[in-house]
Order: C-alpha cells, then sequence, then structure tokens
C-alpha cells in the first residue's frame, strides 16, 4: 500500500485489552498514520478502567455509551454507527478494528465493498467469522511471541487442514515451470484473498513458517531472493 494512507481506529473497550495498545499503534504505523483514534464503552463501568488510564497517553479520544438495557450494551452500535459516517465522511484508506466481538462482521464487509483495507486485531476467543472477513487480522495474545518461533507449534501447523491448503494454493498460483515460486508473489497471493498473517502462528517472517513445515522445499538465488515448492506435486523430480 501507499506511504501516508489514513487510517481510522476504533476500540471496542469492552472487548479489548489496553495493555496492547502500543503493539496496535506500532503495527498500524507500518502502513499510515491514524488520524482518527477513538475507543467506545460506558466509562463509568470499572471494566474498562485499564482503557481509561491510557486514553491520553495515546491520544484516543473516549466515547461515552450508557448501558440501555441491563445485561446489553449499545457500545457496538454506536461503533457502527460512526465507522459508517467516517466512510461517507471522511478521506480515510483503512478501517481498523479492536475487538473479539463478532457482532462487527457486516461491518467489515461493508467497509471492504466500500474498497477499504480492514485491520484487525482481537483474542484468540475472536470468532473465526470475524477474523476471517477482515484484510488482516491478528492476535493480540501471541503478537509478541512471533519474535521466537517454537517448534511446539510445528505439529499443530501441518495439522491445519485450511492453513495447508492456502499456502499450498498460494505456491501454486505463483509458481514457475519448474513448480518453483518466488516468496514475495506468494505473500502477495495469500493477502489478496485471506485474513492471514504468520505472525498468529508465532513465526516472524513468512519464510520461517514455510520453513518449519517439511511439506514444502525451499532455495535462494542471488544472495537474497527466497523460492518455494510444493514436495508433493515434485518429490519424484
Amino acid at each position: 500500500m501507499k506511504d501516508k494512507e489514513k487510517i481510522a481506529l476504533f476500540i471496542d473497550a469492552d472487548n479489548a485489552p489496553a495493555a496492547k495498545i502500543d503493539i496496535v499503534l506500532s503495527e498500524l504505523a507500518r502502513y499510515g498514520v491514524v488520524n482518527i483514534r477513538k475507543a467506545y464503552g460506558n466509562w463509568k463501568s470499572s471494566c474498562i478502567k485499564p482503557w481509561e488510564d491510557v486514553l491520553h497517553e495515546y491520544a484516543i479520544q473516549p466515547i461515552q455509551q450508557f448501558d440501555l438495557t441491563k445485561g446489553k450494551n449499545a457500545t457496538d452500535i454506536a461503533l457502527v454507527i460512526d465507522a459508517m459516517d467516517i466512510l461517507y465522511t471522511k478521506d480515510v484508506d483503512t478501517i481498523c478494528l479492536v475487538s473479539s466481538d463478532c457482532d462487527f462482521t457486516p461491518l467489515v464487509t461493508r467497509a471492504l465493498a466500500d474498497g477499504k483495507f480492514v485491520i484487525g486485531f482481537g483474542e484468540r476467543k475472536a470468532p473465526s467469522a470475524f477474523v476471517n472477513s477482515c484484510s488482516k487480522f491478528l492476535y493480540l495474545d501471541d503478537i509478541e511471541q512471533s519474535e521466537q518461533p517454537t517448534q511446539k507449534r510445528k505439529p499443530s501447523i501441518k495439522c491445519d487442514t485450511r492453513l495447508m491448503n492456502m499456502l499450498r494454493q498460494a505456491v501454486e498460483a505463483s509458481e514457475e515451470d519448474d513448480g518453483w515460486a518466488q516468496l514475495g508473489p506468494i505473500g502477495k497471493h495469500i493477502s489478496n484473498h485471506a485474513s492471514f498473517d504468520q505472525r498468529n502462528y508465532g513465526f516472524k517472517k513468512l519464510s520461517d513458517l514455510f520453513a518449519a513445515i517439511d511439506l514444502f522445499e525451499m532455495k535462494r538465488t542471488h544472495g537474497s531472493a527466497t523460492w518455494v515448492r510444493d514436495i508433493r506435486k515434485y518429490k519424484s523430480n
């Protein structure tokens, strides 16, 4: 994406950890400038006190929304209304949602239909419908651990049929006549059709993920270009 993209950040304070806000903003800095920063919740509730403590430090605007019915809250609706207003009245390129609530899935799909890039942040409890609808989704539980990939993840990764199919399809779509595909086009193909980030699996780089799976072979050319090939398809060659 181009430099200096304008990003609108919407935080569901009821369903997101305040302790990870620095990670969220650091990640968003890769994409552009966060011009709009809003956090929604009932600020009279002690449950979101951790968010109240970081609002000024990170220049986040608190949006008050009282619980209109016992056991329910109107925070989600208020957030969606504001997000839709901004989609139509502000020049933004990227929408970021910090929440683990599946109720925001329709908002994501609507923003995507309007040509926006949508980044989601949440915890592992976030429903797959919400996770998969985003252009990119990062699990805040694990993002700090991606600096040190662990071998404990390797067996579970190979058992993830969806992930294996996605990687194989990306390699196949990017491969040359000999079956080898450059890592750059593979990553681009994945990002064009799936909400994926290798850090959610504990790896800092996509090449680290491929290297941890013995279903692919890898090579380097000219000291920099990384190539990947599906062993299953070319094991006889």
